[in-house]
């Protein structure tokens, strides 16, 4: 992108997407005069690495919070809700990871190749210039989504994810490599502790935490509320079940979709190959078709195993994998950002 004129907060500087959101502004050229790594009290003082060298972390409170243009947030829910009002009252647009704020009316829930356009709200007057970005499952999605459901109406979608631990943090990381370590070591292996269950060499039917007596998970809510949202179709009929499996990094999805009119497998495969942001791998009879090893560390999301549903009328299914901690999480917001400069909403 152009020389470098925005002032740029990373607030959770020191977190999985925290790293990976700086690592990203520096791959794509985002013009920033300015990066600022911010963090709570206890990362204040570490260095994380950043364009060759290295940033010192900033405590995240009122006296650090003013003169940028743009923040984005990878904190969690609770620093979201405390904080992202405070910048945009500094004057900042933020670009906010958590989940606090994606379904507030007033707040555009964004996928750049999506609904751009929904940014141009924050340039209302009284907006609260706070931008929400979407799960990961959500984002990587609704990319090869968006071309299906423009030739052909989204009617019903049947999901089913198997997320990466990657998706819940270090810590779940450090356990699969325990896990598995000890394992293959011949030992039982530690108790976990970010998972109800051993997560190395199983699969567990539990993506994210069953709340209030709902048999559905918060990330199986996510994903039905989030894809209405982004799509503005409130009625849309969206059936999911989240697992998670041990994997460090990348979402795997199938995904059976229903359209209101014919759309067959290779007028689908035309528009997900003409898609930004999508690499179509679909050649079964070769065994090439998407695979979480291939997805890390890419931009794009991967579409294969593109095939009728004949048991249904109108009916595909479609296999998709992505980085979670690319296009489901740091990417995607770090896009949200270029949008905003290319539109002209950053002050």
């Amino acid at each position: 992108m152009s020389e470098g004129r925005y002032r740029v907060a990373v607030v959770g500087a020191t977190g999985v997407v925290g790293t990976q959101m700086l690592r990203t502004l520096v791959d794509r050229g985002f013009p920033a005069s300015e990066v600022v790594a911010l963090a709570s009290a206890r990362s204040a003082g570490k260095s994380v690495p950043y364009a060759g060298g290295e940033l010192t972390v900033v405590e995240l409170a009122d006296g650090s919070i003013e003169g940028f243009d743009i923040a984005i947030f990878s904190a969690g829910a609770t620093v979201s809700r405390e904080w992202a009002p405070k910048f945009a009252a500094a004057g900042a647009i933020v670009v906010d990871n958590s989940s606090h704020w994606r379904m507030h009316d007033e707040i555009p829930l964004v996928v750049p190749e999506v609904n751009a356009v929904a940014l141009d709200a924050v340039a209302e007057p009284g907006h609260a210039r706070i931008i929400a970005n979407p799960n990961c499952s959500t984002a990587q999605m609704l990319v090869p989504l968006k071309p299906l459901h423009d030739a052909a109406g989204l009617k019903r979608l049947v999901v089913t994810t198997m997320q990466s631990v990657s998706g819940t943090g270090k810590a779940a990381i450090d356990e699969l490599r325990a896990e598995a370590a000890a394992i293959t070591g011949g030992q039982d292996p530690p108790p976990p502790t970010s998972y109800p269950h051993q997560i190395a060499f199983n699969v567990l039917p539990q993506a994210g935490s069953f709340k209030d007596g709902d048999l559905y998970t918060d990330e199986e809510r996510k994903l039905i509320n989030e894809t209405r949202k982004i799509f503005s179709l409130p009625g849309l009929a969206v059936s999911p079940t989240c697992t998670r499996v041990p994997v460090y990094v990348g979402h795997s999805e199938s995904v059976n979709l229903q359209t209101e009119r014919p759309l067959g497998a290779d007028q689908a495969r035309a528009l997900l190959e003409a898609q930004p942001g999508v690499r179509v791998v679909d050649d079964p009879a070769a065994a090439r078709y998407p695979m979480a090893i291939d997805a890390e560390g890419e931009d794009d999301v991967l579409v294969g195993r593109i095939r009728e549903d004949d048991s249904a009328e109108n009916c595909l299914n479609l296999f998709i994998v992505g980085d979670n901690l690319l296009k489901g999480a740091a990417l995607n917001a770090v896009q949200i950002a270029e949008t905003l400069v290319a539109r002209g909403l950053v002050d």
